[in-house]
């Protein structure tokens, strides 16, 4: 795959939390048999409420969610 692709790849995957402009202090985490799913509350661009809920079949998915969540605005 060309470094391009590749790079533009990850970009989108990675923005799981993307529908999201800011976000609830709170997360939730449930953990099954074949994974995790995360569920990030906060608001959108138009200041709607929303709720994401995101499925991670590994820990390094989960691990990154998480991270983008630390990384984003809080909504207080």
């Amino acid at each position: 795959m060309r470094p391009v692709l590749l790079a533009t790849i990850r970009r989108i995957t990675m923005a799981k939390l993307n529908k999201l402009a800011k976000v609830n202090e709170n997360i939730s985490l449930n953990r099954y048999d074949n994974g995790f799913m995360i569920e990030v509350s906060g608001r959108d661009k138009k200041e709607e409420w929303k709720t994401a809920k995101v499925m991670c079949n590994t820990e390094e998915e989960l691990i990154a969610v998480v991270k983008e969540w630390v990384a984003m605005e809080l909504d207080n």
